[in-house]
């Protein structure tokens, strides 16, 4: 007869003499996991360009919010078309997708900074996201279903570890070539308005933000011309001949551990955009320094986050994925909170600390949520994607309660998001698995 039990009794060990890489297969998964660098350089250099366009837009941060809003629609507006596409024509051909709508969205921005339009920047975020919306719906699953499905969390928290690199290189070439350093008081600002310099001094600081994603444009194209060379092994075909897959209807999608994860996925990323978002403002807020100086710490907490992801693959090894899910997820409940109520350097050192503990979120929900999908597993990645709208949805409001009230209290919504993810990882991460008695 069969009976149900959690799928945590099925592996009593976390221990597997399975490789993460299965042999002939190292070629494409490195290729695959550069993607995961890539992406994160234009994810992160959002934060830089939410106070640069402040300073050249002179926009509120509310308004300056709208950057991750109209970057995360892109996500959430791409995510089922890349997975129709894929479901037809495979993996392959969506990630050549991605890369080519990252690369024209990355060239916009020349006649973007040209026009001086911030409307024109927001359509070229929209259609950079768009191709990242691509390129992860085909990438974490890809990375997923590379190897053994004992160590898939393990495999794909390993290829995530290479995207804080990207994020630190982001960073970095945001304050040294994005940052200029000069920042106008109020009287410097009319001074220049009174001498008719002050609009050649905003489009200077506009023209700043073009290199980089001409660079960032540049290198979309060749790895794109590198993954178009290669031959990807036949995941496709494994997908729909899954060992106990039940993909013959959507039914499959209403799975409960599924249902909870793109919940839980909308909170995290809601919470990680949001925290870095307005992590330079924190920090000049309650800590007195400058914008460049800020944007090293930003870098310091994304040097944090590779940390955390490269421990987290090993620790993956030994622990339970979704115990060490709600571990690190109470762990920023708690650091948040010292960063609402402690205005002084260690406000700023938690919420430095709260990226080492953000690491493992993303992937580990992702694959947790996508267990067992079968030949539904494009759909399903798809709307794990499409989850990143949390991104678009929360960064907004943390930018209302900023400008209402104060920088400090706005991180009760990330706060309030970590709290949601401990929940589904005690509660909502392990689906029932019926084996045979």
């Amino acid at each position: 007869m069969n009976i149900t039990v959690p799928s945590s009794q099925t592996h009593p060990m976390r221990e597997s003499n399975q490789p993460i890489v299965p042999p002939g297969r190292m070629v494409p998964f490195v290729l695959v996991t550069a993607l995961f660098y890539m992406w994160a350089i234009p994810n992160n250099l959002n934060d830089i360009l939410i106070r640069q366009f402040m300073k050249s837009f002179a926009l509120t941060r509310f308004e300056a919010g709208f950057i991750q809003t109209a970057f995360y629609l892109g996500y959430f507006g791409l995510a089922i078309p890349a997975g129709i596409l894929m479901r037809r024509f495979g993996y392959k051909l969506g990630i050549l997708t991605g890369l080519c709508l990252l690369a024209s969205g990355s060239f916009l921005f020349w006649p973007a900074a040209n026009a001086g339009s911030y409307s024109f920047f927001l359509l070229a975020l929209f259609v950079i996201a768009s191709g990242l919306s691509f390129l992860e719906t085909a990438a974490n699953p890809i990375i997923v279903r590379m190897g053994a499905p004992e160590n898939s969390e393990q495999r794909l928290n390993f290829s995530q570890a290479f995207n804080p690199l990207g994020s630190i290189t982001a960073t970095l070439v945001g304050t040294v070539f994005i940052f200029s350093g000069v920042e106008l008081t109020a009287g410097q600002i009319a001074a220049k308005k009174a001498d008719g310099t002050y609009s050649a001094y905003l489009h200077s600081e506009i023209i700043r933000v073009v290199t980089p994603y001409l660079v960032l444009g540049i290198a979309a194209l060749v790895l794109a011309f590198l993954i178009a060379r290669t031959k990807f092994p036949s995941l496709d075909v494994e997908e729909e001949h899954e060992e106990g897959s039940t993909g013959d209807g959507l039914g499959t999608l209403l799975k409960r551990h599924f249902i909870l994860g793109v919940v839980a996925q909308f909170l995290y990323v809601g919470a990680q955009v949001g925290t870095w978002s307005y992590f330079i403002q924190y920090v000049q807020s309650y800590a007195g320094v400058p914008e460049r100086v800020a944007g090293y710490m930003l870098t310091g907490t994304l040097a944090a986050f590779a940390i955390g992801r490269f421990l987290s693959a090993w620790l993956l090894k030994y622990v339970r994925p979704d115990r060490l899910l709600s571990i690190f997820a109470a762990c920023n409940v708690l650091l948040v909170l010292m960063a609402i109520t402690q205005l002084n350097w260690v406000g700023v050192i938690c919420l430095l600390c709260s990226s080492f503990f953000m690491s493992m979120m993303f992937p580990t929900i992702f694959a947790l949520g996508i267990h067992g999908l079968g030949s539904r597993t494009k759909t399903g990645g798809s709307l794990m994607v499409m989850a990143i709208i949390g991104g678009a949805a929360l960064t907004p409001v943390m930018g209302k309660i900023s400008d209402a009230m104060s920088v400090n209290v706005a991180y009760s919504v990330p706060g309030a998001c970590f709290l949601g993810i401990a929940l589904y990882a005690w509660f909502g991460a392990r689906p029932a698995k019926t084996t045979a008695a």
